[in-house]
């Protein structure tokens, strides 16, 4: 017998209250998803690339805000149009499924943990250099941990919204105010291409932008939204898409910071001094205030990057856990979600903060942040695959199904990833 107990009323139309109300409150999800996905690798990564490349590979940020907006729309189209979690539509493809899920997410909490961390670190070092870089990533590891264990989902977002607001007016600001100064850069640090030695950079931007297991989480942030049906469906693409444009930005703008005064030196951001010395150039030409402005706005894009993730990957995990006690599919009852409450959404919140401080003692914070966004790469052909299979499946209504572009896309996605993945091994 099949189950309907996550049947949607395609013919059903909206009550003319309801729509209101959901106009109203179009923005929500993707502000989270935005600053869950600039942190760790947006900063690093993109301050890296600048300073090596110039603008040449700003493409690559647009291709991988493209690419992960598609996916974040597919995750979300399929929580909306069958009222199951992704989790569920994974499980539903076989054990496969589970078994590299697990591993990943084992993996990915433990590099992730340490990467965010250490990006924090970065950022209040670079304020306040009194307190090594592992100290202040303990310290911020510790306080998200705190900030998610006690908070829930409205004061959650509050938060995140500040925090993103910083970083808009700050990085986003600073980068205005240089473009007329790009003018004085040469002609090479402009032109699109693949320079030699790139394809890391290019792996870990299309990787790493937007976030890897946070695109995932979207379709429980929606839910804690209240968006909950195929209505929902035209409101959620605009927030997700909002999400990456302010991402995107966010990518270009440290990319032009870093251009304007890295490009053709010798400064290097393969450590903890890298990014003061990145910092006090900027400072020596706008001055002190202008500098801790900067600075401000960094550390704003990294901790909300933590909040999101420690908020937004545990989710995953706790889902994992209860379909996998699951005999199988018929028995998935979305009526009973998972919540912050859950002891394996608690379990995976401690698993992303403790061990992770172990790799701390490498002391080297810049490759850790790399391989946290190369890391990435793996998890983006899983995502593109599955939904290739749920969206074009009998479970979701011909009106919510993949469209031609919408398959193109994912196999573009798949095709994409394997060939970085493989490139960056050749």
């Amino acid at each position: 017998m099949k189950d309907k107990s996550h049947a949607v009323d395609l013919s059903a139309p909206e009550p003319a209250s309801n729509t209101s109300k959901r106009k109203k409150i179009v923005i929500g999800p993707g502000i989270v998803l935005a600053a869950t996905g600039i942190g760790a690798g947006e900063v690093v990564i993109s301050a890296v690339t600048g300073a090596e490349f110039g603008l040449v590979l700003i493409w690559a940020v647009v291709l991988g805000a493209l690419l992960k907006f598609a996916l974040t729309e597919g995750v979300g189209r399929w929580t909306l149009a069958t009222g199951q979690t992704i989790m569920e539509g994974w499980r539903s493809l076989g054990k496969w499924t589970m078994g590299y899920f697990f591993l990943y997410v084992t993996l990915f909490g433990l590099i992730y943990g340490a990467a965010i961390a250490t990006a924090c670190g970065l950022m209040a070092y670079a304020m306040f250099p009194a307190i090594p870089v592992w100290s202040w990533a303990i310290l911020h590891s510790i306080a998200g941990f705190i900030l998610i264990w006690f908070s829930r989902y409205k004061l959650f977002e509050r938060m995140i919204t500040i925090l993103i607001g910083i970083m808009f007016v700050t990085v986003i600001g600073s980068a205005i105010m240089l473009i007329p100064s790009l003018s004085d850069l040469p002609a090479e640090a402009f032109i699109p291409g693949i320079p030699d030695s790139s394809i890391y950079q290019i792996l870990a931007i299309v990787g790493g932008l937007g976030g890897t297991m946070a695109l995932a989480a979207y379709g429980y942030w929606v839910r804690e939204k209240g968006w909950q049906d195929k209505h929902d469906i035209p409101v959620m693409r605009i927030d997700a898409s909002i999400a990456y444009i302010v991402t995107g930005l966010f990518c270009v703008a440290m990319m032009i910071i870093s251009t304007q005064f890295l490009y053709g030196t010798s400064l290097s951001l393969s450590g903890a001094e890298g990014m003061r010395d990145f910092l006090g150039i900027y400072g020596d030409r706008f001055g002190t205030g202008a500098q801790i402005f900067l600075n401000i706005g960094f550390w704003a894009a990294t901790f909300s990057s933590m909040l999101g993730s420690w908020n937004g990957i545990p989710y995953l995990f706790a889902d994992f856990i209860r379909v996998r006690k699951l005999k199988n599919t018929t028995q998935i009852n979305s009526a009973n979600p998972v919540t912050e409450k859950d002891p394996a959404y608690r379990f995976f919140l401690a698993w992303l903060t403790f061990p992770s401080m172990l790799l701390l003692i490498f002391d080297q914070p810049v490759s850790i942040v790399m391989l946290y966004s190369a890391l990435g790469s793996l998890f983006m052909p899983f995502v593109a695959i599955t939904l290739l299979v749920l969206l074009n499946s009998r479970k979701v209504h011909p009106g919510y199904r993949n469209k031609f572009i919408h398959n193109a896309i994912f196999v573009f996605v798949l095709i994409t990833f394997i060939f970085l993945g493989v490139m960056d091994f050749v």
